[in-house]
């Protein structure tokens, strides 16, 4: 796949929450040869007409996503569900009926259960990857609903972005990938406590942010540094995490797995 007209990179650390303008964060870096420089790191409620609400706040992240054109964009909740819980076809359907099949976070995972025999079915890409959760786990499936309903679904159905490697790129919308920061660290061999306040927490960001630069990463603003090791939520070195994984995929845009594996196309799949 052609990726030379691509030279922006966003890592998007998402969130369901009533407040996820200040939860979600954005990293953005432009593609400078081997290095990803980052540009900017900020929580989505600074977008233009977003807020601290969950619904402003994601109505502008879906206007933000739309007029990206020449980016790939790595956001960290499943774009979709097991295979035995997909009714539709194939992806496209499902993200599209998604709306009407579900009405609200609840009754998603109530269905989910159901239909599982009340069990946690991971994706296959999600065992492949170590993710830590089923997309539907009691600490995600709010995240996945409204990542779903409220975002790749107006994006899908307007054509405004499209989903790799779901289906096939158009070079005039943004490219978005789904992303893991917790299989990404895993990956690098960086998976460690790194999400608090104390002594430990700061460390450790620190120590990420030093092996990343290493793998080309570049953040030489010592304001975005500083902003990445004081968040003690670990929310904007989530994002910058995300970026950089979407920048590593440009290499593997369509994974060579991916003819072998039907499940990838119903499911998703998570790049690291």
């Amino acid at each position: 796949m052609d990726t030379s007209h691509i030279r922006y990179v966003h890592g998007v650390d998402f969130s369901g929450a009533e407040d996820a303008g200040k939860s979600i964060w954005i990293a953005t870096g432009i593609i400078k040869g081997k290095t990803l420089e980052i540009e900017e790191i900020r929580p989505a409620k600074e977008l233009p007409l977003s807020g601290r609400k969950r619904e402003e706040c994601l109505s502008a992240l879906v206007d933000f996503i739309s007029q990206e054109k020449g980016a790939i964009i790595g956001m960290d909740f499943p774009f979709g569900l097991p295979a035995p819980l997909v009714k539709e076809d194939n992806w496209e359907s499902f993200v599209l009926s998604f709306t009407n099949r579900f009405s609200h976070p609840e009754e998603f995972k109530e269905k989910c259960f159901s239909g599982a025999n009340n069990k946690e079915l991971p994706r296959t890409t999600d065992k492949e990857k170590h993710t830590p959760f089923s997309p539907y786990n009691l600490r995600l499936y709010r995240q996945t609903y409204y990542g779903i309903h409220d975002l790749i679904n107006p994006l899908v159905r307007d054509h405004l972005a499209y989903f790799l490697p779901m289906q096939t790129p158009c070079p005039d919308k943004a490219l978005i990938i789904e992303i893991c920061p917790a299989a990404t660290l895993k990956k690098e061999r960086l998976y460690f406590r790194y999400k608090g306040k104390d002594r430990m927490h700061y460390y450790n960001r620190l120590l990420i942010l030093k092996r990343l630069k290493v793998a080309g990463l570049g953040i030489t603003r010592l304001d975005l540094r500083s902003k990445v090791l004081k968040d003690s939520n670990g929310d904007a070195l989530d994002s910058l995490i995300g970026a950089f994984a979407a920048f590593r995929a440009l290499d593997n845009l369509v994974p060579s797995e991916y003819a072998q594996k039907d499940d990838y196309k119903k499911e998703g799949y998570v790049y690291t």
